[in-house]
């Protein structure tokens, strides 16, 4: 595949778009990080932002969070233009990000005691999306007695806990062994159905983009823009079991590494 010629693609509006970004460009001195791009994340869906090391992947994704002003262009959620974070996104890291000194619930309920919930009400809500998450009856437990699974299942209930309509998960599996992650990756494929939020997430995983993805945006080394949006569809009703032996989803992960082995140094 010939990628010398690459435009900026919009993703179709069916759909409804949850997030829109508008001609975004991001500059740190004299390196362009991201030029011109354009994308639509429909509503309900889980999107994966998918690109060689260093092509702007979470440069976009905090921008979309609101804690990166884009040098130029904008961000729309729900039709609304972005001026910072908002209650209306959630962040999932990398690094699990926890309070090291809290229990389970309370690293869970930490946002909504940031918004003023009364601690019956947010204890409730934290312990619906423990058990949601696979951590029923480690409550209250703290963050060094649980495996690197366990704490980032911790970030993944918080996120989900303050109800935001999009959550924002930056290579959020990375730090865990392989068998932790595929069982993550399974999980977040009935999240994804159960939960009827927009997921916005960053992976370097050719395999995983395609496992969890209802579509895939492939972009381009810096200055990042928008190569390709691919969209897996046939083998996804097939169940989680058979998705990594379903011939399309083969197929696609070898299209993908076709379009980007170039630019892997």
């Amino acid at each position: 595949m010939d990628m010398s010629q690459t435009k900026t693609v919009v993703v179709d509006t069916v759909p409804e778009s949850a997030v829109s970004t508008r001609n975004i460009s991001k500059n740190y001195g004299e390196v362009e990080a991201l030029r011109d791009l354009s994308l639509e994340f429909p509503r309900g869906q889980l999107i994966s932002l998918l690109g060689p090391s260093g092509c702007g992947k979470t440069t976009l994704l905090k921008i979309i969070a609101g804690l990166l002003e884009p040098t130029s262009g904008e961000v729309e959620v729900n039709g609304k233009t972005v001026t910072g974070p908002g209650p209306d996104r959630a962040f999932v890291f990398q690094d699990f990000a926890l309070l090291p000194w809290a229990s389970v619930i309370r690293n869970v309920s930490f946002g909504l005691e940031m918004r003023g919930v009364a601690k019956s009400e947010r204890e409730d809500i934290a312990a619906r999306y423990i058990k949601e998450v696979g951590l029923g009856g480690f409550e209250n437990a703290y963050p060094h007695e649980l495996s690197g699974g366990m704490r980032q299942r911790v970030g993944l209930a918080r996120a989900l806990s303050v109800d935001a309509e999009v959550l924002l998960m930056d290579e959020p599996f990375s730090a865990v062994d392989e068998q932790t992650r595929r069982k993550f990756q399974e999980d977040l494929l009935g999240l994804v159905q159960n939960e009827n939020k927009t997921f916005i997430f960053v992976t370097h995983s050719i395999e995983e983009a395609v496992y969890v993805s209802d579509q895939i945006a492939i972009l381009l080394p810096r200055p990042s823009r928008v190569h390709e949006i691919i969209r897996p569809s046939g083998f996804r009703e097939k169940g989680a079991d058979n998705i990594r032996r379903d011939p399309e989803y083969l197929d696609i992960v070898d299209q993908i590494w076709a379009s980007l082995r170039t630019y892997v140094e």
